[in-house]
């Protein structure tokens, strides 16, 4: 069935990350999945003002609000900001350096 959602109405409770994790200290993380299908799921998410480290799954997203960048192992930087479209793989690890509190909404195929 096909939906619409208003994101800035989806309430995201926040959490705070580990230590191995958080690199700077106070950051928290929420997340909200918004739909499913056989194939994907969607979901919301939203980083508090900090840094923090992850290893990714294969998703795209959009950034909805706030400021920041990825860092990459490679050395490369994806800058983050309202509208940017990105796409993280499968084990990639990154550090999150974020400058204002980002939300994105994010898509990721399910396993099979």
């Amino acid at each position: 069935m096909a939906s619409v959602d208003d994101q800035a109405s989806i309430v995201v409770m926040h959490g705070p990350l580990d230590d191995a994790r958080d690199i700077s200290g106070g950051v928290t993380t929420g997340s909200v999945r918004i739909g499913d299908t056989a194939t994907m799921s969607t979901g919301i998410w939203e980083h508090s003002v900090g840094v923090s480290i992850d290893t990714e799954n294969d998703e795209v997203f959009v950034v909805l609000s706030g400021r920041g960048r990825i860092c990459l192992q490679d050395g490369s930087i994806l800058e983050l900001g309202p509208g940017t479209v990105g796409r993280l793989l499968t084990g990639e690890q990154t550090r999150w350096e974020i400058d204002e509190p980002l939300r994105k909404v994010w898509v990721s195929l399910n396993d099979r």
